[in-house]
């Protein structure tokens, strides 16, 4: 019986590896930059490596969509970062500026910020609009992933 390998992109460099699923809470370091692949905190996501990000990793990966002049971004952002380190190494957290990247918060129909969004197999299966805190936040994921 062979080992079962998922698919993670780099936080760091975006280069995709094959990680035997065994492997995934050992501090897995990327074949091309030798960086933490998991490091357990969110990933800032562009137009230039989010379809990488989303599409070819095969970790659920929940997404923040935020501004930098949000009030409730900025409130939740310590929540957000709290629940990637407690659920990594099985689900990366990424944030997505919309300020910075209005084309993505078009592409993706957001309204309002934040704004979160769950993918998994490269679309997306879940959304949730407003604020909230680490509770929540992990009881919300843990429904879709």
């Amino acid at each position: 019986m062979s080992e079962t390998s998922l698919h993670v992109v780099c936080p760091h460099c975006d280069a995709v590896n094959r990680l035997p699923a065994t492997r995934l809470g050992e501090q897995p370091t990327c074949g091309q930059c030798r960086r933490p692949l998991l490091p357990g905190e969110p990933v800032a996501l562009s137009a230039a490596n989010f379809d990488r990000h989303v599409g070819r990793s095969e970790l659920p990966l929940v997404v923040d969509f935020w501004a930098p002049w949000c009030g409730p971004c900025r409130t939740m952002a310590p929540a957000f970062a709290q629940a990637a380190a407690q659920l990594a190494p099985g689900v990366r957290f990424a944030k997505v500026d919309t300020e910075a990247e209005p084309a993505l918060a078009q592409r993706f129909g957001i309204r309002s910020i934040p704004t979160l969004a769950v993918f998994v197999g490269g679309r997306e299966i879940a959304r949730q609009a407003g604020a909230m805190d680490a509770g929540s936040l992990l009881r919300w994921v843990r429904q879709y992933v």
